[in-house]
């Protein structure tokens, strides 16, 4: 009888000890999930600021945009082309809802600039215009901060896509639904906008 009741209450400790094991196992793992849920949610967060200060210095420049093209008509320049496309592509870029859409109207809005830069060329009286200067001289600064976010935007970016795709934070990425976010691509001709030397 004896015997009987000390291996009843042996088992007992053994299914306590497993229950308990498991438990621990399912603690453990739901703290990991959440901890690496977490992160990816603050990566997220950071992500977005650093799109946000992007946006920032993309409208810095685009408000140069309207006294820049009123300046370059004050000179009868009869380029309505080059300057119908800039303020196409600014209101592209004011309209842009996503940040690939804004990427995109970015570029052609600094390739806008360059041609125009390039017509410019062909007018020394504006060249020359103390305003229209003022004005390059601006845009040159606006062009290196964006130059600079957009450089904060890719680390981040380059952080938190490889994050998600690494093993097994892919797993919680995929269980959360983060995907991999698009890179802020220098444009071809980009670098040639704060060329603005006139021969001052």
């Amino acid at each position: 009888m004896h015997i009987r009741e000390n291996n009843r209450g042996g088992a007992g400790v053994v299914v306590a000890a497993v229950l308990g094991g498991l438990l621990l196992i399912v603690l453990l793992a739901g703290g990991w999930l959440v901890g690496k849920y977490n992160t990816i949610q603050k990566m997220t967060v950071a992500v977005d600021q650093s799109w946000g200060q992007v946006q920032n210095v993309l409208q810095r420049r685009a408000d140069l945009i309207p006294n820049l093209v009123s300046t370059v008509k004050g000179y009868s320049i009869h380029e309505k082309d080059v300057l119908a496309n800039i303020s196409a592509a600014r209101a592209a870029l004011g309209g842009a809802k996503t940040p690939t859409e804004a990427m995109k109207a970015n570029g052609e809005l600094s390739g806008a600039l360059s041609r125009l830069l390039v017509v410019v060329e062909n007018y020394p009286n504006l060249k020359a215009d103390t305003q229209f200067t003022r004005l390059m001289d601006e845009l040159a600064g606006a062009e290196n901060r964006i130059a600079v976010e957009r450089k904060r935007y890719n680390d981040s970016i380059g952080v938190y896509n490889s994050y998600i795709v690494t093993f097994p934070n892919s797993l919680v990425a995929g269980f959360a639904g983060a995907q991999k976010k698009p890179f802020f691509e220098a444009e071809a001709g980009a670098k040639e906008v704060p060329k603005v030397d006139f021969g001052k």
